[in-house]
């Protein structure tokens, strides 16, 4: 019994050690990793057309991959077209409008101006003259008074129309008034508008990709007359793509913006996605249901957003994953992290 007791007060030394050695990996595995769960976060786009029309194209299905800038949608163009050629018509009108106000008068016009002036002058001087003669006869008693009273009416016309013709070679002389000259340039400055608008409505008459990737709905399909902002496709973005997650308050001064992070997915759990925390929320909530740790469920925690650096077709929306992020024990975060 004696031999005996060494050996298990041994064995009893050894067991405890064990343990403790187990206890202290255990515990520092906990310190320098921090486990947490979440799900898949994909940018949505509803794509639509700004303009009134029938559907013409739609070229592609879903699932399809595009690229940015691809057309994916046309409208019928005919009417468009023709609102463009009438805004280039209105504006090409003002612009001689504007130009003819510019130039003033042509020569011919001004000289024909002129012309008319001196007949008129040459009018009113033979008048003149006559009523001067007819003037002294009245007087002698050679003509009649209604004789005397037509030649002074007949001289009197005669320097109206001298005047009349005076002034309006004084207007072709001067050319057109500083306020219609405003308003023509105003009237082609609207008429340059109307074009752009006609323009921009040609324009909207497709719908390009803003961004790489995947039809996820086919809205419509050809012949459909759609309104503007109508939805014709719905299209997932490639990239961002991140992790919604949550963080209880214990833990949040252990983990910084722009930390490294690696996200596990049931499917792949041998070949994580790296990425790092692109925002941690300043305001915290209660639990959501979608986390389902039981240590979480009745705790205040806040959202972080886990930006993924390599996405793939592995990613999809709403999958459930996990994420683990690599501690540094007794090691004081970065002010600033990347965004």
């Amino acid at each position: 019994m004696n031999k005996r007791l060494p050996v298990i007060i041994v064995g009893a030394l050894l067991l405890v050690a064990a343990t403790w050695g187990l206890y202290r990996s255990w515990n520092n595995a906990e310190r320098n990793e921090l486990v947490i769960y979440g799900n898949v976060d994909i940018r949505q786009v509803d794509l639509g057309f700004r303009v009134t029309g029938r559907i013409r194209e739609m070229r592609f299905e879903e699932g399809d991959r595009i690229k940015k800038g691809q057309i994916i949608a046309v409208l019928d163009k005919d009417t468009f077209e023709a609102d463009v050629r009438t805004a280039i018509g209105q504006m090409q009108a003002q612009e001689s409008n504007l130009t003819k106000m510019e130039r003033g008068n042509r020569p011919e016009e001004i000289d024909r101006a002129r012309a008319a002036a001196h007949e008129r002058e040459v009018r009113f001087k033979n008048a003149e003259r006559l009523y001067e003669r007819r003037l002294s006869l009245v007087q002698s008693g050679s003509i009649s008074k209604q004789q005397y009273d037509d030649t002074l009416a007949d001289r009197d016309a005669a320097e109206a129309q001298e005047q009349l013709s005076n002034a309006d070679l004084a207007l072709a002389l001067a050319g057109f008034r500083v306020e219609d000259i405003q308003e023509a340039r105003a009237n082609l400055a609207a008429a340059k508008a109307r074009l752009a608008q006609a323009e921009i409505n040609l324009q909207d008459t497709e719908i390009h990709s803003p961004s790489d990737g995947i039809i996820l709905t086919r809205v419509r399909e050809p012949g459909a007359i759609v309104s503007a902002g109508q939805t014709v496709y719905a299209l997932q973005l490639l990239s961002p793509v991140w992790v919604r997650t949550y963080v209880s308050e214990r833990d949040l001064g252990r983990i910084y913006q722009g930390m490294p992070a690696d996200v596990y997915t049931d499917s792949q759990p041998t070949k994580p996605y790296h990425g790092q925390i692109g925002f941690i929320s300043p305001v915290a909530e209660f639990t959501p249901k979608n986390v389902e740790t039981t240590d979480l469920r009745t705790e205040l925690v806040y959202r972080l957003r886990v930006i993924v650096d390599n996405p793939d077709n592995g990613l999809r929306q709403g999958m459930p994953v996990t994420v683990k992020l690599k501690l540094k024990p007794n090691a004081p975060a970065p002010t600033k992290g990347k965004q």
